[in-house]
């Protein structure tokens, strides 16, 4: 071999490498994860139940949505209308479209035949994440376990 070959081939692996590393910090820019700003809020948010749809392709719709209401605090705090109860609770968001509830705070009394109020309840602590897509609230069990559906409660904050 001759030098002015190898001269060729090592002058050409800096421009290789210069091109390689600006198509990586490329790539990298769009898997980043949406930063906080572009991450949807909950906070200062109230919502009220169109549906439930589990996994098993079942569908549950309450009687009346009124009467099944979340209302997210900016402080990490909620309030909850479950039927015929009221509650406290608590909200956490560790990372984008992440949820986790805490202990509900509820009143007792006994919902009417009909009432979403037991599942919605056993459900509590199994939603681990959320979507808002078209102005709606999704939230999701773990496991596949089904997706609650809320619609923003008109002028809730008026």
């Amino acid at each position: 071999m001759n030098g002015r070959r190898i001269t060729g081939v090592v002058l050409c692996l800096p421009a290789l490498l210069v091109g390689l590393i600006l198509l990586l910090a490329a790539c990298s820019a769009f898997s980043q994860p949406p930063s906080q700003s572009e991450t949807p809020r909950l906070g200062g948010t109230d919502w009220q139940l169109v549906k439930f749809q589990g996994s098993d392709d079942m569908t549950l719709t309450p009687d009346d949505k009124t009467k099944y209401t979340i209302a997210f605090a900016e402080d990490g705090r909620l309030s909850v209308r479950v039927d015929c109860n009221r509650g406290l609770g608590t909200w956490k968001s560790s990372g984008p479209n992440q949820i986790q509830f805490g202990q509900l705070a509820l009143t007792r009394a006994m919902c009417p035949p009909g009432s979403l109020h037991d599942q919605i309840v056993k459900h509590w602590g199994f939603v681990r994440s959320y979507i808002l897509k078209d102005g709606h609230l999704f939230l999701s069990l773990m496991a596949d376990g089904g997706i609650y559906e809320f619609e923003p409660i008109a002028d809730a904050r008026s």
